[in-house]
């Protein structure tokens, strides 16, 4: 009988998963590492070997579901011609991907604040790289003269601010809906870069 090979991915998913049940039903100060293990069905030592420390585990998280809106995004923005097109795609795929993970949004986007420096450069980290993504196809739509040209740099930053405030509203509340905050947040956005319909 052939033995059944190990696969750490699966592992690390399954803590993962599990983690994510646990934090959201305890939050992260509440929750003990061995709640994880029993979730997971694992030994102490698998959890670990993956993530040495539960800040460790949370930040996993935080990467797992920003990578996830991230390709989202991309693979609205990609199904858009250049330009202000794409902005519009990502700030949809976005709020959408929110509204379907809003557990997970919740979690990692408010727990996350006031748990430490850690976290707190984490969120920086996640805001600058979304903030960059914006900036590249606020470029585009400047490059094409879909909008005279600003400082994107600047204004991505800002628009993660609104898209922030908002989004965590949303999450806690469920108000208001995805389709009045694209109706009013959006054309605010593209207002502020002096982009008109």
């Amino acid at each position: 009988m052939a033995q059944q090979k190990h696969d750490p991915r699966s592992t690390r998913e399954r803590i993962l998963d599990a983690a994510l049940n646990i934090f959201s039903a305890k939050g992260f100060h509440d929750t003990k590492l061995d709640e994880i293990v029993a979730e997971a069905s694992i030994s102490k030592g698998s959890i670990y070997f993956h993530f040495p420390n539960k800040e460790k585990l949370f930040i996993a998280l935080v990467d797992q579901f920003a990578d996830l809106i991230e390709r989202r995004a991309r693979q609205a923005i990609e199904k858009e011609a250049p330009g202000i097109l794409r902005v519009r795609a990502a700030l949809e795929a976005v709020l959408e991907t929110f509204g379907k993970y809003r557990r997970p949004a919740k979690l990692l986007l408010v727990q996350a604040v006031g748990l430490g420096t850690v976290f707190e450069r984490k969120r920086m980290e996640v805001t600058d790289r979304f903030a960059l993504l914006i900036q590249t196809y606020l470029d585009e739509a400047v490059a094409d003269g879909s909008i005279a040209p600003v400082n994107t740099h600047i204004v991505s930053h800002a628009w993660m601010g609104a898209i922030y405030s908002v989004v965590i509203q949303w999450v806690y509340t469920g108000e208001p809906s995805k389709d009045e905050i694209m109706e009013a947040l959006l054309p605010l956005l593209l207002k502020s870069v002096g982009y008109q319909d």
